[in-house]
């Protein structure tokens, strides 16, 4: 029986084999890798994957696909985990797992945050998301599309965007273009210790009202001696600072005792 793509779900199934072939590779599954697929959907990755690794993990909501996956491969070669990839404890799946998938785009952003809660126990992670998405993802300051989302990111994770699927490649065609992207945890070292809670505060403020300078988003937050301190010109706007100034702003003006950051988010 035909399955009905879901749109509270957002289900769009991949069906372009040459897509699907490219995308395996990039992941470049390995037998002794904890592999676990975010929304399996009717099985495009699921397969191609199981050809190359004994056992993968996967994350899926739907009732009826659950069922379809039960039905298709024994639990001993796929481990389905029945519920949201939102609630989902990643963590519980050990150390050095890897993550996959064509994310629902209408919960893409979520799941990204998400799953940074769990960076410091990943190896990598290959999705498919929306282009906009990726774009904003790798962006770099004074582009258009750097934002909250490029900065909280590219702090904890090494980001490549690897190549565009053109809408033709799903049933149903989504009305956007995908893309997809590696993301590689940032070791200890690569990135500022820091008060998580305290950066996310900033970045959000900075980033409320884009055309607005980090005097009038950040003034009441910081104080006009946080800017001098760390060498940042007021004047600029939010897209204008590279992530180390984030750093710098957040070092400054801690507002609880800082995290270790294997606990950090």
């Amino acid at each position: 029986m035909k399955h009905i793509p879901r749109k509270r779900f957002g289900q769009h199934f991949l069906t372009d084999e040459r897509v699907i072939h490219a995308i395996v590779n990039a992941i470049d599954p390995r037998p002794d890798d904890v592999l676990v697929e975010i929304g399996p959907g009717l099985g495009a990755l699921t397969k191609p994957l199981l050809e190359r690794i004994p056992h993968l993990h996967v994350v899926e909501l739907d009732r009826d696909i659950i069922a379809r996956l039960k039905k298709t491969w024994p639990p001993e070669r796929l481990v389905i985990h029945e519920g949201d990839a939102l609630k989902f404890d990643f963590g519980s799946l050990g150390h050095g797992i890897r993550v996959c998938g064509n994310l629902p785009y209408n919960i893409s952003s979520p799941l990204l945050f998400h799953l940074k809660e769990y960076a410091w126990q990943i190896s990598d992670m290959t999705f498919m998301l929306q282009k906009e998405v990726v774009d904003r993802m790798v962006a770099t300051p004074s582009t258009p599309a750097y934002g909250r989302l490029s900065v909280m990111l590219q702090r904890r994770f090494h980001m490549e965007a690897l190549f565009d699927v053109p809408p033709e490649a799903f049933d149903p065609p989504p009305k956007v273009e995908s893309a997809i992207v590696r993301m590689i945890p940032k070791k200890t070292g690569e990135y500022a210790e820091l008060d998580e809670q305290r950066f996310a505060e900033i970045v959000t403020a900075a980033f409320s009202q884009r055309r607005k300078t980090l005097r009038n988003t950040l003034g009441k937050l910081l104080g006009e001696e946080a800017f001098t301190a760390a060498g940042i010109d007021p004047g600029l706007r939010a897209e204008n600072l590279a992530v180390g100034d984030f750093e710098k702003l957040t070092r400054i003006n801690p507002r609880r005792v800082t995290s270790p950051p294997c606990l950090s988010g």
